[in-house]
């Protein structure tokens, strides 16, 4: 790849904190970066990148794709929905997007319903700035929702989103789609761009950034923070860079001439709550350990600890004679009277399919979603309470109730782990 500066901060990437929480490499060809201004809407063919192999060429594809769609949505006003809990990865691209749709006057509100739970989204999003809000499903009904024209979905594709539902019962219709998780439902969007193969959505927005979609410019503030952003979230979800195939370094490489060292080590250097300390701390007292598998029920959490259920997957899963561990708990926010069971996996082994392993577990709901899915490495699952959800003010029930969820849990997993076996003996 022909750059016109060198590369001179890669270095700092090795920073050796933990991170938060597919398929064959494309063939990828050298290639010429020349940007425009960002004064006005650029042409993504015209003197952005020169592609001429696969994978270079579909970026540039996708890129005109997005900006066609953008030019027929000037002027419009947009929600951009993230999931309940969203990740760095998530994060950093819907500021991506918020900046390159700015270029066509489109006025996008980043939203998710849960919480920011994880020290680091915590220091990512109060050191940069970075324009999100947290919308409930109480928020939405003082909300004027006839007043945006369309919806964004970016590193999700609504399974994982509160919101999802009220703003498709409002007619609002999705307009764009960007996603690197295995197809998770049928929806219908007027740009898509799901590549499962790719490591991480910021690489994805990345390539837009490459083609042309955005002129990055050090001497704006909201750009370097901008990018800095795009490389913590392509840090983790390639586990700082260890999982990272040749187009997550070319994008890291291109983002290294932008991003603010000091800025992502503050990031990286979050300190662990205490409740976070709790949670790994039961999940090693819980956890069973079959067939290199650990498995691990840490009861119930509040909502805004939700963020402590993989970093404690992430704990696990370092342990000796393990090569994956999920972690799983019940989670409940007490004004809202919701309980949902939440799961994570990590996984070292390179044979074993997250994606695949969580959908085989535990299935599909009635409309066909399935309950949870993955990447490579990692995976997660939420598994709604309904009927049963609240009502825990009796210790006992509570005890039962969660003593219930644990073993059919536990059960599920361990048909895979042990399909030979019946994982539910009395003692």
């Amino acid at each position: 790849m022909y750059f016109n500066s060198p590369v001179t901060q890669f270095e700092s990437l090795s920073l050796t904190k933990e991170p938060n929480p597919e398929e064959p490499e494309i063939e990828k060809a050298p290639v010429e970066v020349a940007f425009k201004s960002p004064s006005s809407p650029p042409s993504v063919g015209d003197g952005a990148i020169y592609l001429n192999q696969r994978g270079n060429s579909l970026a540039q594809q996708k890129s005109e794709e997005l900006q066609r769609t953008l030019l027929a949505h000037r002027h419009d006003r947009q929600l951009v929905i993230l999931q309940d809990f969203p990740d760095p990865d998530a994060l950093s691209c819907a500021w991506a997007y918020q900046l390159i749709a700015q270029q066509y006057d489109i006025k996008c509100e980043i939203i998710y319903a849960g919480a920011l739970s994880h020290q680091e989204n915590i220091a990512l999003v109060r050191l940069t700035n970075l324009p999100i809000q947290r919308w409930t499903t109480q928020t939405l009904k003082t909300k004027d929702l006839s007043s945006y024209q369309g919806f964004v979905l970016i590193d999700n594709q609504g399974t994982t989103s509160q919101l999802l539902s009220a703003v498709q019962q409002a007619g609002i219709p999705l307009v764009v789609l960007i996603d690197h998780h295995s197809i998770q439902g049928d929806l219908h969007s007027e740009f898509e761009d799901i590549r499962p193969y790719v490591r991480a959505t910021a690489t994805i927005f990345t390539q837009y950034l490459q083609t042309g979609l955005l002129a990055l410019d050090s001497s704006i503030n909201q750009h370097v923070k901008c990018a800095t952003a795009l490389m913590h979230g392509l840090r983790s979800d390639t586990n700082r860079l260890m999982q990272a195939q040749e187009e997550d370094f070319m994008a890291a490489a291109y983002l290294s001439r932008f991003y603010d060292a000091q800025l992502l080590n503050a990031i990286l250097q979050a300190n662990r709550s205490k409740r976070v300390m709790d949670v790994i701390e039961r999940s090693l007292k819980n956890r069973i350990v079959q067939n290199n598998f650990s498995i691990a029920g840490v009861g119930y959490l509040r909502y805004e600890d939700r963020d402590a259920i993989p970093q404690a997957a992430d704990f696990l899963v370092t342990e000796e004679n393990v090569h994956t561990a999920v972690v799983y708990g019940i989670v409940h926010d007490e004004d809202d009277e919701l309980e949902i069971v939440i799961g994570s996996l990590r996984t070292s082994k390179l044979t074993l399919d997250p994606d695949e392993f969580i959908k085989e577990a535990f299935g599909q709901d009635s409309t066909g979603r399935f309950f949870g899915g993955g990447r490579t490495s990692a995976g997660g699952f939420e598994i709604p309470m309904g009927f049963l959800s609240g009502s825990n003010e009796n210790s006992a029930y509570a005890k039962m109730k969660w003593e219930v969820f644990d073993a059919q849990i536990k059960q599920k997993l361990l048909r895979l782990v042990n399909p030979r076996d019946n994982p539910i003996q009395s003692e």
